[in-house]
C-alpha cells in the first residue's frame, strides 16, 4: 500500500508540535492521545492496527495489535481523515519536552526505520508499525529498551519524538558507543547491540551505567540528549529518589541501603 502524501510544518523550538495538512480523503495515522488539534472536517477514527494492510483479516490485525503490548503501547491507533473540502490541519505533540524528527521513509534503505518503540508519533497512512527483536545476546539481557524496537516500513512520512536535542551522525563503515536510552532511531543497514561500559571501577563509579549501546557500520542514526528516563533521574531528588548515580552499581547499593 503506498503512503498518502502528506505536508507538514514542525512548530515551536523545544516542546514542539507537528502540524500535518491532509488533502480531502487524506489520512494520517498517531498514537493515541497524541493530538493537540484538528480542523473542522477533520475526522478521527480508533482502529485496531495501522492500516497498512486493509485486507489481513481480522486474525491479522488482531495479531499486529496484539504484537504493540510487547512495546507498551495501546492495542490501537488513531486514524485522521479529512472528511471536509480543501486542506485541514491536524497537530500532535509528544507526552513529554524534545524535539519531533520529520524522516521519509522513502530515502531510506528498504524504506525502514528502526525506532525506539516508545518514541512514534504519527505517520502517513500507509506505513506499516511493527516490532522487530535485537538477535544481539547482548542487548536482548542488558538492552532494556533497546531489546523490543519498533520498525517503520512505508514511502511517506513518518515523525519520531525525541527528548531534548536531536543529533544526527552518518556513520561510514565506523563504530559508535552511544548511552542505551539515547538512541531514537537508526537505518536497518547499522547493527546495534550492548556492550560492556569500560573498565570494573568506570562501570562502578563512572555513573554512565553498566552496558552502552554499539552502533556498527553505514548508516544513519539519530539521537537524543535527554530521554525520558534520564530526565525522571535528574528530577528524583527533588521527589526524594536518586539522581544521575543511580545509574551506577554504587547508587543502586545506596538505593538497597537506604530502604
Amino acid at each position: 500500500m503506498n503512503s498518502h502524501e502528506v505536508d507538514y510544518k514542525i512548530i515551536g523550538e523545544d516542546i514542539q508540535v507537528v502540524e500535518v495538512e491532509l488533502d480531502p480523503n487524506e489520512t494520517v495515522i498517531a498514537e493515541a492521545g497524541m493530538m493537540v488539534y484538528m480542523e473542522d472536517g477533520i475526522q478521527f477514527e480508533t482502529k485496531m492496527g495501522d492500516g497498512s494492510q486493509a485486507d489481513n483479516g481480522l486474525m491479522g490485525k488482531i495479531f499486529q495489535a496484539g504484537s504493540r503490548l510487547l512495546t507498551g503501547e495501546s492495542l490501537f491507533m488513531t486514524h485522521f481523515t479529512n472528511r471536509g473540502i480543501g486542506k485541514r490541519k491536524v497537530a500532535f505533540a509528544a507526552p513529554h519536552p524534545g524535539t519531533i524528527v520529520p524522516i521519509n521513509l522513502a530515502t531510506l534503505p528498504g524504506n525502514t526505520l528502526i525506532a525506539q518503540k516508545d518514541s512514534f508519533l504519527c505517520a502517513a497512512l500507509g506505513t506499516k508499525v511493527s516490532i522487530t527483536f535485537n538477535k544481539k545476546n547482548g542487548a536482548g539481557f542488558f538492552g532494556g529498551e533497546g531489546f523490543i524496537l519498533e520498525k517503520l516500513q512505508g514511502d511517506g512520512m513518518a515523525f519520531v519524538h525525541a527528548g531534548g536535542t536531536i543529533i544526527e551522525k552518518t556513520l561510514n563503515n565506523e563504530t559508535l558507543r552511544i548511552d542505551t536510552g539515547c538512541i531514537v532511531a537508526f537505518e536497518q543497514t547499522l547493527n546495534y547491540d550492548i556492550q560492556r561500559a569500560g573498565s570494573l571501577k568506570s562501570m562502578v563509579f563512572g555513573g554512565e551505567g553498566i552496558f552502552l549501546a554499539t552502533m556498527q557500520g553505514s548508516g544513519k542514526v539519530w539521537i537524543q540528549s535527554m530521554p525520558l528516563s534520564k530526565l525522571i533521574r535528574t528530577l528524583a531528588p527533588y521527589g526524594g529518589g536518586a539522581g544521575k548515580e543511580s545509574g551506577s552499581v554504587l547508587g543502586g547499593l545506596g538505593n538497597l541501603l537506604g530502604d
